[in-house]
């Protein structure tokens, strides 16, 4: 090993820092889980029960208003995108805007699935295109926190109050942790496996008046697989925002979400929840400023993320992230911390509220201590 940087005693109690699934909320066990709706239908009493628990629960920790629907869907964040996507798209120009990896998803979807030739606004890895250039005449479909890149829009000031156009925000990694202003969104999805720590494969849909009005007036000029379909007879299901999920649903997955934001609200809601990430975020940052041979991707700390914070090493190709993160693994310090594939070589350390803080602070001499261990 190395003589400069002496092997750390101290070990994050819970060294969980992947991006997804995320770390479970602290104090988690599977004993802890309600048991009552495993092995019953999710369309009996109690299964339609818990189901609209879980909606209700989410409408209150995020603070959603009345005027939204909260509908549970199939195919994680990925689902719920896409079933905006293929519902709602094509009555008018779109506008899609990327800056990492699953913005440039929701292009492609766009431009090689719906063949609707997009107005495409891009940044590199750790910038945000001109917002200012958004043309809200169109519909727009945004990733509100780029995961894979750390860079996240600032507020929701840039988007029209009298906007035309659907704004469309695919807020997975954002939401719980960022102030979300709803009288500007008409479609918010994101996934329980992100902030919450949940269980993969269930998406969350969060629709406005007016992407409601869409569907009931819009008819898409393809054919929709019956997982996307969120209207019938022209009017829309009610039933997918009361708990009768499309198609069948995890109920152990359910559970663990309910669990999840149960927690939530008990810390003290949305608040805590983004004090928790806040304090996460400024603990990693305090790591970063110390260390000459760490930084941030994100360039511009107005429009850097509190979750999914992605970091550059100094003269680091792909094969030393991953011999780095493989030592912290083994040395069960850290799991899960190499970047996304797709973006530039790097780590990506996730502060969501479902993070200790002391666990961050726990993870900065572990750091010093690979990056000693394998230039040495």
């Amino acid at each position: 090993m190395t003589d400069t940087v002496p092997r750390p005693a101290l070990k994050p109690a819970r060294p969980y820092f992947s991006s997804g699934p995320c770390a479970k909320p602290p104090g988690w066990d599977p004993g802890k889980l309600a048991t009552q709706s495993l092995g019953r239908s999710h369309r009996g009493s109690i299964g339609k029960a818990r189901l609209a628990h879980c909606i209700d629960l989410m409408r209150e920790v995020l603070e959603v208003p009345e005027t939204h629907r909260i509908g549970i869907v199939p195919g994680s964040d990925t689902g719920a995108v896409e079933m905006a996507m293929w519902t709602m798209l094509g009555a008018r120009s779109v506008t899609t805007i990327a800056w990492e990896s699953f913005g440039e998803g929701w292009v492609t979807d766009a431009v090689k699935q719906l063949r609707l030739d997009p107005t495409v606004l891009r940044a590199v890895y750790g910038a945000l295109p001109d917002l200012a250039q958004v043309d809200w005449q169109s519909d727009v479909v945004f990733t509100w926190n780029g995961t894979t890149s750390g860079v996240r829009v600032p507020d929701g000031n840039w988007i029209a109050a009298d906007r035309q156009g659907l704004c469309i925000a695919d807020a997975t990694s954002a939401v719980f942790a960022q102030d979300i202003p709803w009288d500007k969104i008409d479609v918010l999805t994101f996934s329980w496996q992100k902030v919450l720590g949940g269980e993969g494969a269930h998406g969350v849909l969060i629709l406005g008046p007016r992407a409601v009005q869409r569907l009931e007036t819009h008819t898409p000029a393809w054919p929709l697989p019956k997982v996307f379909r969120l209207t019938s007879g022209g009017k829309l299901s009610e039933g997918v925002f009361k708990g009768e999920t499309i198609n069948t649903p995890s109920m152990l997955a359910v559970e663990d979400a309910i669990f999840a934001l149960e927690w939530a609200r008990g810390i003290g809601g949305l608040a805590e929840m983004k004090r928790r990430a806040n304090a996460n975020a400024a603990a990693l940052d305090r790591i970063v400023a110390a260390c000459d041979w760490l930084g941030h991707l994100a360039r511009d700390p107005v429009t850097r993320s509190n979750t999914s914070v992605c970091l550059t090493v100094a003269e680091a190709d792909q094969a030393f992230i991953k011999r780095f993160a493989a030592l912290l693994e083994a040395e069960e310090a850290a799991y899960d911390i190499a970047g996304y594939r797709d973006a530039p070589p790097g780590l990506r350390i996730w502060c969501g509220a479902t993070v200790d803080t002391a666990d961050i602070e726990a993870l900065g001499p572990w750091l010093d201590w690979a990056w000693a261990s394998l230039r040495a």
